[in-house]
């Protein structure tokens, strides 16, 4: 435990912990082990930690296309998991769309209202009228039962069948290589962003930056892997690859950009 604690953040350990004890609880069962939704980062940990494993394999499922939120399961060799084994179900929401406007953060902030953790919802998805989100089977009856309005207006809640042409992720990312002089929050977004690091380290102290959806307000913060930047106003970072450093000891990266949208 204490090799693979020395690779992670220290608030990471409480989750990596948690993945030891799926990890036992699979050996020991010799079953499957369903995980609730899981963002990238900590499925990164979770492969990291059991990927080298002969006897245990990992496989992840969002229902959603290109899902970011998914679902894990921890399971003997033997295992060979389909669709339904992950327990996810899909809603659609309809609403008065010729009146009103509804976004992502209006969706999460009244499903969070129903008092669930964020962990049984998966991805959601927004157009201009059509809205569609995952959640852990086993709450799909209280969150048709309870979510029947978003702010001031009523909404009706439809479960989606697993063949339905889900809205897509249109979100698209831009690969692009980076070298950056080390691996501090507020270096980084000074350097992909073209910006002071002082008006980074604004950003950074009044809240508009969350890495894997949690704010940090540290510039001093240091990102791995896998991580997932939100910058208010300037868009979205995922943290690729570390490729070793340069003959000047620059740190060469890989990215992907998603640029706000207008």
């Amino acid at each position: 435990m204490e090799q693979v604690l020395q690779h992670f953040r220290k608030d990471e350990q409480p989750f990596i912990e948690q993945v030891s004890g799926w990890l036992r609880e699979t050996q020991d069962r010799y079953a499957p082990k369903l995980t609730d939704f899981l963002d990238p980062r900590q499925q990164f940990i979770v492969q990291s930690m059991i990927g080298q494993n002969d006897d245990i394999i990992v496989s992840e499922f969002g229902e959603l296309p290109e899902a970011e939120r998914k679902r894990m399961l921890i399971s003997p060799s033997y295992f060979v998991a389909k669709e339904e084994d992950y327990g996810i179900t899909a809603f659609s929401i309809k609403y008065p769309s010729k009146f009103i406007k509804l976004e992502h953060p209006d969706i999460l902030g009244s499903l969070m209202s129903l008092g669930l953790d964020r962990s049984k919802f998966g991805d959601i998805r927004v157009d201009d009228n059509r809205i569609e989100f995952a959640v852990v089977s086993e709450m799909s009856d209280y969150v048709r039962s309870h979510l029947t309005a978003i702010g001031k207006s009523k909404i009706k809640v439809d479960e989606l069948p697993h063949e339905h042409p889900y809205l897509d992720n249109t979100d698209t990312w831009l690969e692009e290589s980076h070298t950056v002089s080390s691996m501090r929050i507020d270096t980084i977004i000074a350097s992909l962003f073209n910006i002071s690091r002082q008006k980074a380290s604004m950003l950074i102290h009044s809240g508009k930056v969350k890495v894997n959806w949690t704010v940090r307000e540290q510039p001093s913060f240091e990102l791995h892997e896998s991580d997932l930047l939100s910058i208010r106003g300037y868009g979205r970072i995922r943290i690729g690859l570390i490729e070793g450093r340069t003959k000047k000891d620059k740190i060469r990266l890989q990215i992907g950009r998603i640029e706000p949208k207008s």
